[in-house]
């Protein structure tokens, strides 16, 4: 019962980022700048990818060019590429949009989160470490993520299990993502915000399952990218690393 309690706390921590950028407009509309320019970028990329998944499909599988349910299959495996392709861009969208807009996003979690005493340095200092924890977090996605997508194939499982894992694996590591500012302001290095948010396992699902089914929503994810950033600095306020 605590761990459903704790997964519900995490989905209201994410509509109390809501509530906050309501109340604080200008946060919101300075947040929405680079979450327009990611999604222009991401747009971009997976309308040429849709268009040409079937070519994709048709050159990943030369072994089905005898098959007479050949065109059937890879329209099958075209379209389970194009939703893969949907699901890694949602998960990189939050990845790409902070490194974006690391110094709008420092401020708008520090606003949302404020400290009398923090780990304060340079954006342009802050930005390569960022990318490369960034990198380091695609890793262990892909790591879980591309045996889901096999696993997807797999009748009943596929169409059942395999979809909650996936929101499940998608939100925790959007949860690493989104509460990254917050926790480096406290000084705490990769390795240690893995082990806070594996402790509070349930919460930072809670969160991060919420995100991610919103982020499915090509322009809603543009719209809550900055509701998304001060929730997540509202949890890690309030759950993971309250002040004293």
């Amino acid at each position: 019962m605590r761990s459903v309690r704790d997964f519900a706390a995490g989905v209201g921590f994410f509509f109390q980022g809501f509530g906050w950028v309501a109340r604080n407009t200008r946060w919101w509309l300075f947040g929405l700048i680079p979450a327009l320019i990611a999604f222009a970028l991401y747009a971009g990329m997976l309308i040429f990818f849709g268009t040409n998944a079937y070519t994709v499909a048709e050159f990943l599988t030369p072994f089905a060019d005898s098959w007479g349910w050949r065109e059937l299959f890879r329209t099958l495996v075209g379209i389970a590429l194009f939703v893969g392709g949907l699901v890694l861009a949602v998960l990189t969208f939050a990845a790409l949009t902070l490194a974006i807009g690391e110094p709008f996003y420092e401020r708008l979690s520090a606003a949302a989160d404020p400290l009398e005493s923090e780990e304060e340095q340079p954006w342009w200092r802050t930005l390569p470490r960022s990318i490369r924890d960034s990198l380091v977090t695609l890793f262990f996605v892909l790591l879980f993520t591309i045996p889901l997508f096999f696993l997807g194939f797999v009748p009943v499982v596929g169409q059942t299990v395999v979809p909650v894992l996936g929101a499940l694996v998608s939100g925790f590591f959007l949860t690493v993502e989104l509460t990254t500012l917050a926790l480096e302001r406290r000084g705490l290095a990769r390795k240690q915000r893995f082990a806070l948010l594996r402790a509070n396992k349930a919460s930072a699902l809670g969160f991060g399952v919420a995100v991610f089914l919103l982020f499915l929503v090509p322009l809603v994810a543009v719209i809550a990218m900055p509701a998304a950033v001060a929730g997540a600095a509202l949890l890690v306020r309030t759950r993971l690393a309250p002040v004293s």
